[in-house]
Formats: structure tokens, C-alpha cells, sequence
């Protein structure tokens, strides 16, 4: 395993770097073979994952408003309503300003598919797959893959018990996975760019069934691990969401191919 720095394998709080609006601060991530929870048709034994890099938090308020100052339309009274639905970015005091509700260094929400996926062209990027924002989120503080420990999974699902009207904390806060990635779990949900073709269903009898072949693209879907529940949820989530939706705890992070 490779081993990371020391300031990010500490635990140290690193909000600084993360919080002043800078660019999106890119992590290499190996790739390699991947069991995914969501088990495709066509590809009953996992899949390879290339190498990535994924930003280490999810985008902040302030990140997203030095974005929409230059990109002004994506600013929330001159986006399209077809891209960014009503409550876009609904909790700034302004179009340029983000005021109370949404501090600098919070992870920026109520924003919309279309409009996280300019946010990361924009960066150099894009969102991540599914595939890949998976294979990030499996890792545990010191085990790339830590999905087997019940314990894991029961610290991940407790976040999902809390309510969900409370203030956001600013992103970095908890340390970071073995990648050296933050706010995996525990903050907000995420975009991915494929989240229109995720279809879970929970009954293999319906695998292979016409409609849900022409919706997914690439097949049928079906739970491979029902105990691990937390990952379910977001699937489950992502795919009822159009892409012009917006929420009040659904951020986004990006990721970017590793050009060889």
C-alpha cells in the first residue's frame, strides 16, 4: 500500500486548504479489480477500475461561488430551469453571496446535476462514476476495502439515523480514508456521473427484463450485498433524482482520468 503523508494519516484537521476556495486539490487513487456491491449482468465478478484521481472533500460553498462568478450561467437567476431546478442554490443570501446558511467552507448543496457536471469540466474533470465513487468509499481509515467489518458498516449506516436538519460541518473535518480522501461518509450524499443508469432490484427474477435493459445501458442491476445497506440507500437515492433536482444534503466531489 502506498504510504500516504504523514499530516493526512494523523487525523489533523486540514480545513485551511480546503476552505479559501482554491481549485479542487486532486488524490491519485491505484485502481484494480472491484466487487461492487451493485452487481451488473455483464459482469458477474466485478470489474477493473482504471486509475483515477478524485478530489479529497467535496466541493465547498466557496469553491462553487468562484465558479459562478466566472460561469455566470450557472449562477442561480440565470441557470436555465431545465439544468437547475427552483431551489438551486436556494440557501445563499444571494446569487454572489452565500451568507449565513452556507458558510465558505461547508460543502455547497441545493445544486443540481447539470450544474456540478460544468463545476467539474470547469476544474479539468468530471463526476465520478458510480464504480469509482464505490471503490473510494469502501475504505476504512487503514484498509482500502473494509466493507466485511460490521462494525464499518455500522458507524457508515448511524450517519443515516441522524437528522437531517442540522447545520453541515465544514468539509475535512474527520480524517481520512487510506487514500487519503475525506467526507466519504458522514457529511453529504454525492452525485456521480452516471446516476440516471442505476437500477437496483431486489428480485433476480426481474434481471433481463426489456425495460429495465433499455433504462440501464449496460443491465439489469441487482443487489449483491443486501447487508450492506448505507450504500444501497444512495443508490437508491441517486437513481429517483432527474438530473435538474437539487437537495438540501446532496453535494459532489470530482474526479479526473489519469492521462498515461
Amino acid at each position: 500500500m502506498r504510504a500516504w503523508p504523514a499530516l493526512l494519516l494523523s487525523g489533523l484537521p486540514v480545513i485551511g486548504a480546503f476552505a479559501d476556495g482554491r481549485g479542487p486539490d486532486w488524490q491519485p487513487l491505484p485502481g484494480g479489480e472491484f466487487r461492487s456491491v451493485l452487481e451488473l449482468k455483464d459482469t458477474p465478478r466485478g470489474v477493473h477500475v482504471a486509475p483515477f484521481e478524485m478530489t479529497r472533500t467535496p466541493v465547498t460553498n466557496q469553491q462553487f461561488l468562484n465558479f459562478v462568478r466566472t460561469h455566470p450561467r450557472w449562477q442561480r437567476d440565470h441557470a436555465p430551469t431545465a439544468l437547475a431546478e427552483q431551489r438551486y442554490l436556494s440557501h445563499w443570501a444571494a446569487p454572489l453571496a452565500l451568507g449565513d446558511k452556507a458558510l465558505p467552507g461547508q460543502p455547497v448543496i441545493w445544486v443540481s446535476w447539470f450544474a456540478a457536471d460544468a463545476y467539474c469540466k470547469a476544474q479539468g474533470g468530471r463526476l465520478p462514476t458510480w464504480i469509482e465513487w464505490e471503490y473510494a468509499a469502501a475504505a476504512d481509515g487503514t484498509r482500502r476495502d473494509a466493507r466485511a467489518d460490521p462494525a464499518w458498516r455500522e458507524r457508515i449506516l448511524a450517519w443515516y439515523s441522524r437528522p437531517s436538519n442540522t447545520a453541515l460541518a465544514a468539509v475535512g473535518r474527520e480524517p481520512p480514508n487510506a487514500y487519503g480522501l475525506r467526507d466519504l461518509h458522514g457529511l453529504v450524499w454525492e452525485w456521480t456521473e452516471d446516476h440516471s443508469a442505476l437500477l437496483v432490484s431486489g428480485d433476480n427474477r426481474e434481471q433481463g427484463a426489456p425495460d429495465a435493459l433499455e433504462f440501464c445501458g449496460a443491465g439489469a442491476l441487482s443487489t449483491a450485498d443486501r447487508e450492506n445497506y448505507a450504500v444501497l440507500m444512495r443508490v437508491a437515492m441517486l437513481s429517483s433524482l432527474g438530473s435538474a433536482d437539487a437537495t438540501a444534503n446532496l453535494g459532489f466531489r470530482c474526479a479526473r482520468t489519469v492521462q498515461r
